[in-house]
């Protein structure tokens, strides 16, 4: 889990009754905004969008290193290759780099993909962006070509609460069937679409919330679903918690 904080940022905690196993710090860090992790390298990624870099640790915090964006980083997902995504919303970009801070290539999004909140690269080499933010007129998830030029498929559009519309889809996980949960944050739900972005059903709804559901992790070998549940008041989050469904990530995969 990441808090931002001054030290200590990284907490860890054990997966079968969630006692606190040790903490990591991040050093030199401003801010942070996004956390993944590599199984196959063993090393945290976190997004720094103050000092515009990545921070690398490795699973024990015991090497840190950083490496610069050049744009604002605002999320961040591992691909099948094992190379770091990074989602930089306000240049519509989304930046691969190797483990160790290479710059491999740079994925211009679609015009009318308006500020990109995160981004998922299928096994296919389709990417899956969430977009839309509060003040935008448009709220969507698309599928789109792995060279970033078109959209194959979407789900939203106009933002609103019904089944099939979104207001600030703001984060998205992948299950091993492809189908995409979708933290739908300003409408309180994770929403479930299938691996062409139909409306599924509601994961996780409303009344299992306390406040805004804005990150998720799906755990593929456990079935477990980690969704950060934040509390958000006078322009600024003032708390939070992580709430974890396992019953409803063994419904995602009938």
């Amino acid at each position: 889990m990441l808090r931002d904080k001054e030290h200590d940022q990284v907490e860890v905690y054990d997966i079968t009754n969630y006692p606190l196993q040790r903490c990591l710090t991040v050093p030199n860090c401003r801010r942070l905004a996004d956390m993944t992790s590599s199984e196959h390298y063993l090393s945290i990624y976190v997004a720094d969008p103050v000092v515009n870099c990545i921070h690398r640790l490795d699973s024990q915090g015991e090497a840190a290193t950083q490496w610069p964006v050049n744009d604002i980083p605002w999320t961040l997902s591992v691909n099948t290759a094992h190379n770091l995504l990074v989602t930089c919303g306000l240049v519509h970009k989304i930046k691969e780099f190797s483990s160790h801070g290479d710059l491999l290539r740079e994925i211009t999004l679609p015009d009318d993909v308006i500020n990109p909140n995160h981004a998922i690269q299928l096994t296919s080499g389709q990417f899956v962006v969430c977009h839309g933010r509060v003040g935008d007129p448009v709220h969507r998830v698309c599928m789109i070509t792995a060279d970033g030029r078109q959209i194959v498929h979407s789900h939203g559009g106009q933002k609103g609460s019904s089944t099939g519309q979104c207001y600030y889809p703001r984060h998205l996980a992948v299950d091993s069937s492809e189908c995409v949960l979708v933290a739908d944050s300003n409408n309180h739900r994770v929403k479930l679409l299938s691996s062409t972005l139909t409306y599924i059903r509601d994961v996780v709804t409303r009344d299992l919330l306390k406040w805004e559901p804005c990150r998720l992790c799906l755990d593929k070998q456990s079935h477990r679903l980690y969704v950060t549940d934040n509390e958000w008041k006078d322009d600024r989050w003032i708390g939070g918690r992580v709430v974890v469904f396992r019953p409803t990530i063994s419904a995602v995969n009938e």
